[in-house]
């Protein structure tokens, strides 16, 4: 499952705090690659700490660049350090 080898690279390769991956291949009906091929990820990692959005974005993407070649059409991506996110109590 596409899902699940994303949560397994990030896990991997980020080694973040929290982690959601969530298709959302089934609100693109009619695109081109509505076949799961839309995803959302939201993550929270250390390695985050004082890196701009830009530099977050473009860990995930490395860290998903295989799937970026065939699997992954769009990916919405939230990135934030934990320090960000109060519940997580930093």
């Amino acid at each position: 499952m596409r899902v699940e080898r994303i949560r397994q690279k990030l896990q991997h390769e980020l080694k973040p705090m929290r982690l959601e991956v969530e298709d959302e291949g089934h609100k693109h009906v009619g695109h081109a690659k509505a076949d799961g091929g839309h995803f959302r990820v939201f993550i929270v990692c250390p390695a985050f700490s004082g890196k701009p959005l830009i530099a977050r974005h473009r860990m995930v993407y490395e860290a998903l660049s295989e799937q970026m070649r065939d699997e992954i059409h769009a990916l919405s991506i939230v990135a934030r350090a934990p320090e960000e996110v109060p519940e997580l109590g930093s």
